[in-house]
């Protein structure tokens, strides 16, 4: 699995790269050196989506989409974005929330970390006899 545009692993900035030609270029180059070298598919991670475009037509593997576009061959939204787990003030533009669970889940944890101190879980329903 190969992997050019935003590398979070090592990123220092969380930001869209490929905007300039010669970026834009060096990444292209990097994918396409990267289907020769045999992976089985590609992330191409906040790129500009023509940019997506153009790597998706010159490679022969697929290509994974993350902030990328419509123009590759599948998609990926992190779970957390999706279903909005995070703060409202990290948001991406490229992730789309299709729910806010953050305070359901901030809730159920702390329901759960309460009835852990005061003994009432795991109750006898709840435990294997």
């Amino acid at each position: 699995m190969g992997h050019v545009g935003l590398l979070p692993q090592t990123a220092a900035s969380y930001k869209l790269r490929g905007k300039d030609e010669l970026e834009a270029e060096r990444i292209l180059e990097d994918a396409v050196s990267l289907d020769k070298a045999g992976c089985f598919a590609i992330v191409l991670e906040c790129i500009p989506m023509r940019l997506a475009e153009k790597i998706t037509e010159a490679v022969s593997c697929p290509t994974i989409g993350i902030g990328a576009g419509k123009y590759c061959d599948g998609q990926v939204l992190v779970v957390n974005d999706l279903l909005g787990f995070n703060a409202d003030d990290f948001r991406p533009k490229f992730v789309k929330r299709y729910a806010s669970l953050k305070e359901e889940i901030v809730e159920a944890i702390s329901r759960y970390s309460e009835e852990v101190k005061k003994g009432k879980f795991p109750s006898e329903e709840f435990s294997y006899k």
